[in-house]
């Protein structure tokens, strides 16, 4: 079954999932993003979601991890949950 490791941010709006994609875009170190602004309590390790398999995230989540470019950041991905900033930093 296929494996990945990836991070995220959470937040509230598509705006400001906008404004912290540009500001990563722009130099700013994902983690210390996550940290300052993620409501999601992965947000304190950076957002690292450590390495799950496919179907235990929800769908929007699996569709992005196992398709999309390792080490991007993508998004927003909007979920029941709010929105997030996604990047993929392993997959096997």
């Amino acid at each position: 079954m296929p494996q990945a490791s990836a991070r995220h941010i959470l937040v509230d709006s598509e705006a400001k999932c906008e404004e912290l994609k540009n500001e990563i875009e722009n130099g700013r170190d994902f983690a210390e993003v996550a940290k300052q602004h993620s409501t999601c309590p992965s947000g304190r390790s950076g957002g690292d979601l450590g390495t799950f398999s496919q179907g235990q995230m929800v769908p929007e989540f699996d569709q992005v991890v196992f398709n999309g470019d390792l080490n991007t950041v993508h998004g927003p991905i909007k979920t029941q949950f709010g929105y997030h900033l996604l990047e993929i930093t392993q997959r096997s």
